[in-house]
């Protein structure tokens, strides 16, 4: 049997759960800080406000005018993860509306991102669930059968995602993090983040940020007679 029109391969092993709630305790902008890999375009943004996931991300790839590999592979997915959807550059077809919605939530998926537009935006908001997407969009895709790829490695808004990634997905957008480089990652995050708690403390007591930062000290070197 071929495997150029469809490939398929097994749901990735979890990212341990402990460091999952973890991150999800954390924000992208923090961890944009100092991390340069895995940071989807900013055109990918939230459909849904306030949401906040941390789960291990499966792939898929589907060409622009066929969801047919979608409507199948949503019946492997399920609690733990979230599907990134590769769009292979088509930026017209939705091919994530209401009933891929009411399906995935059937299927308990935590969220899911599309590298393209989606639809049914207020099926979306019914079903509460958490999804980005590049915007709206009413010309939808088709079951024509042509092909797709289940877990293979994929390209979201210019970030390179393999199967098993863990995905940080918040207001700001989303980022996907390697295994290997996620505990590296967790830890400077939450160091930051704490360090940032007592920065904001400061200027909430009345210390100005261009003190605090030493931008005011650098710009007074600068232009000293």
């Amino acid at each position: 049997m071929s495997n150029l029109i469809y490939k398929s391969n097994p749901m990735p092993e979890k990212i341990p759960q402990d460091k999952l709630d973890r991150l999800a305790k954390l924000e992208t902008a923090t961890i944009g800080h100092f991390y340069h890999y895995g940071f989807a375009s900013p055109a990918i943004q939230s459909v849904l406000p306030n949401k906040i996931i941390a789960a291990t991300v499966c792939t898929l790839a589907i060409p622009g005018l066929d969801s047919t590999m979608l409507h199948s592979c949503l019946s492997q997915t399920g609690p733990g993860y979230f599907l990134a959807v590769d769009r292979l550059g088509d930026e017209k077809y939705a091919c994530w509306g209401g009933g891929v919605t009411r399906m995935a939530a059937l299927m308990k998926l935590e969220g899911g991102c599309v590298d393209g537009p989606h639809t049914d935006t207020l099926e979306i908001e019914e079903q509460d669930f958490a999804m980005w997407s590049r915007g709206p969009s009413p010309v939808t895709t088709r079951l024509y059968n042509t092909g797709g790829g289940f877990n293979v490695p994929v390209c979201i808004g210019g970030a390179a995602v393999l199967p098993g990634y863990a995905v940080l997905a918040d207001p700001s957008g989303i980022l996907f993090i390697a295994p290997e480089d996620l505990d590296e990652v967790l830890e400077r995050a939450e160091f930051l983040t704490e360090r940032g708690r007592i920065s904001e403390a400061k200027i909430t007591d009345g210390m100005h940020l261009g003190e605090m930062s030493g931008a005011t000290a650098m710009i007074a070197e600068k232009t000293k007679a």
